[in-house]
């Protein structure tokens, strides 16, 4: 579990840095162009930079499905839990048991359905506009991404069921910084 966890990380992290590394090559290129100064003009408008911004949304479509995945491990999607806290334990836990499988059966059919589209695409030759890169390759973030999340939400469901607890995200707590490593201000005490 511990390769799949850092897998994960590693691919959202690395789409993030490329993507953030790309547009700003594209932004800083751009800038460049439109300056009056003709060898450098004339260099820089030979560059065809018109991929960067299709490669960008591939690379944000495929973080955001993996980073879908990366939120149900961690805990860190919203959800709308007030009256289900509000339940007594017994009822309580066959809700979140409930809200994980459908969930799970969710992303499962929408893998699945992504999969038999990825399928047929691969059936043809259409390929991106800029990238030339075959659609099928760009649409597999549909079902990889949604079957790992299906795997997610069945993972934290036998967690809480073994458990009893979800994953729950504080947003007040910094990974890898403990209580004990603040400084107290001398207001505060």
């Amino acid at each position: 579990m511990k390769f799949l966890d850092r897998l994960e990380e590693w691919i959202i992290a690395t789409l993030m840095a490329a993507a953030t590394i790309v547009i700003f090559i594209a932004v800083v290129h751009r800038y460049l162009s439109g300056l009056p100064i003709p060898a450098l003009q004339d260099y820089l408008i030979q560059i065809n930079t018109s991929w960067a911004q299709e490669l960008c949304i591939y690379m944000f479509v495929w973080m955001a499905k993996f980073g879908a995945a990366y939120g149900v491990r961690t805990g860190i999607h919203v959800g709308v839990d007030v009256i289900v806290n509000r339940l007594n334990p017994r009822w309580r836990s066959k809700f979140i048991v409930f809200g994980l499988l459908a969930g799970a059966v969710f992303t499962g059919i929408v893998g699945t359905l992504g999969a038999n589209f990825v399928w047929h695409m691969s059936e043809t030759d259409q390929t991106s506009a800029d990238l030339e890169w075959p659609m099928w390759i760009v649409y597999l973030a549909v079902p990889l991404g949604s079957y790992l999340m299906c795997f997610r939400f069945l993972q934290v469901m036998v967690t809480f069921i073994r458990t009893g607890e979800v994953p729950h995200h504080d947003p007040a707590q910094v990974e890898g910084l403990d209580d004990e490593d603040l400084p107290i201000s001398k207001g505060a005490a």
